[in-house]
């Protein structure tokens, strides 16, 4: 995963598939999509209707966040997540 934020494929999504294998990368694709969309955190908040700390804790990675309120929130920004088996795994 990409170290900051302007490494990331920030431009089309629908032609930029990102590999994610944490929370933290899921934090700074999440954080990467709210800033492209000029939304401060405590927007971001307001429109998942949640709380601020949980997109804090959400950006910077924190491994216990509840996984509906991830999926709703990814949903919110235009994104989704695909599941899909890996590379080279046996079926």
């Amino acid at each position: 995963m990409a170290e900051s934020d302007e490494e990331l494929p920030i431009g089309n999504y629908n032609s930029a598939a990102v590999l994610v294998r944490s929370v933290p990368d899921l934090g700074r694709l999440v954080r990467a999509k709210r800033k492209q969309l000029g939304l401060k955190q405590i927007d971001l908040a307001g429109l998942g209707n949640t709380g601020n700390r949980f997109i804090v804790e959400l950006e910077n990675g924190k491994p216990t966040v509840q996984l509906q309120k991830v999926l709703d929130l990814i949903d919110l920004l235009g994104l989704e997540l695909v599941l899909r088996p890996k590379r080279g795994a046996a079926a």
